[in-house]
């Protein structure tokens, strides 16, 4: 009864996870947008930056921003926040459920670093935590007025942090971290800057006093910042179930090279939408990122070394049956494992080959399988695996 209730409140949350951040991505875009497309225009009420005119649903909307706020605040407000509170609240439970309850198949890797697995979820909570307080103080250090020295400080500390985690956790473990810290940073902007802020705007107006200009400077320079951000952390919240990308040896070159084609695409539709033209070498900066990306991905792990010379097919079945098919089978025996992972059954030679391609993808192009290298394949047998896959897979 408790893996049921595991499994089903793994599901349960990642839904819940991926519509909020669906929500909250949504509407920041469509802000971001809103805000960059703003038209001065005659007539205007006092104290509007711009309008613009939009359609949608078969009606026209009249889209209006006050630089402050209106000579008579509405009685009602819509505040933008739990979309990003509830994204990141069930993302945590998520990062609980599935990396901190399950850290030995999916945050440790013993040959990379041999922790327990109390350890590891220590570890990674207080980096999450640590990370923040870092970025904090770089915000409000003299540094934060400068908007590009800033950036690249922040890109550095944020590459440092990748590299720092594929020497503490195992591959997927360690995307899935950077990834989370990311997502702690940019709703900790909303939390304790943005929304504080407004409401703080929002109060002095009520009280017939003058709003502080610094408090909307402060929110809007934490917007931009998850405004760039969104791309890099969605890649790597995908990336863990891709193994040719966390899995292999320049892993943590890989984030790096996201964390800086993110904003350059952000910065396109930014430009676009802002009616400065559209800067198309955007597209090529990317592209060539995800070039040099791609083949980053095929350089394979870094243990494995030359495939074998000699081919032995029983040796190769054997790795197999040995390092991963107490998962994959009809009845795993893998603790806290009660089907085989994605129906991939690996117990006789025929089931052996027929899933070679998935075989090649996760053991020997990458070292994704096993998960946190728990059952310890050895670079040797990776090496004989490779051998089996270039003679073709053979099954006798």
């Amino acid at each position: 009864m408790v893996s049921v209730l595991t499994e089903w409140s793994s599901l349960i949350v990642r839904w819940l996870h991926v519509v909020a951040g669906i929500a909250w991505i949504g509407s920041s875009f469509y802000f971001i947008h809103l805000d960059l497309s703003l038209k001065p225009r005659a007539g205007l009420p006092q104290g509007v930056q711009g309008d613009a005119w939009q359609v949608h649903g078969g009606g026209f909307y009249h889209m209006v921003k006050y630089l402050i706020a209106p000579a008579r605040m509405p009685d009602e407000l819509t505040w933008f926040k739990w979309e990003a509170y509830t994204t990141w609240l069930s993302g945590f439970a998520l990062l609980v459920i599935v990396y901190y309850l399950g850290a030995e198949l999916y945050l440790i890797d013993k040959s990379v670093l041999d922790l327990t697995a109390p350890t590891a979820a220590a570890v990674a909570f207080a980096s999450l935590v640590l990370a923040w307080l870092v970025y904090e103080a770089l915000c409000r250090s003299a540094l934060g007025r400068h908007e590009v020295a800033l950036a690249l400080v922040g890109y550095v500390f944020l590459v440092a942090l990748t590299y720092g985690f594929t020497h503490v956790f195992s591959g997927r473990g360690a995307f899935t971290q950077i990834g989370a810290l990311i997502g702690t940073i940019m709703v900790a902007n909303v939390f304790l800057i943005v929304i504080p802020n407004q409401k703080k705007t929002v109060a002095a107006l009520l009280a017939g006093k003058a709003p502080n200009p610094a408090w909307g400077e402060e929110a809007k320079q934490r917007s931009v910042h998850n405004n760039y951000l969104t791309l890099p952390v969605v890649f790597l919240m995908i990336a863990n179930h891709y193994p040719l990308i966390f899995a292999t040896r320049f892993n943590w070159l890989i984030v790096a090279i996201v964390l800086a084609i993110g904003p350059v695409i952000r910065h396109f539709f930014n430009s676009r939408h802002e009616g400065k033209g559209s800067p198309w070498w955007t597209w090529g900066v990317a592209a060539a990122g995800m070039v040099a990306v791609a083949w980053l991905s095929g350089a394979g792990p870094a243990e494995i070394g030359p495939r074998a010379d000699r081919l032995d097919i029983k040796a190769a079945h054997n790795a197999i049956l040995a390092r991963c098919s107490m998962c994959h089978r009809n009845e795993p025996v893998w603790p806290g494992v009660h089907a085989p992972p994605k129906g991939v059954i690996l117990d006789d030679p025929d089931n052996i080959r027929r899933h070679a391609h998935l075989i090649e993808i996760n053991a020997v192009r990458s070292n994704a399988m096993p998960p946190g290298n728990v059952t310890a394949m050895t670079a040797q047998e990776r090496q004989i695996l490779a051998a089996w896959l270039a003679a073709g897979a053979p099954s006798q």
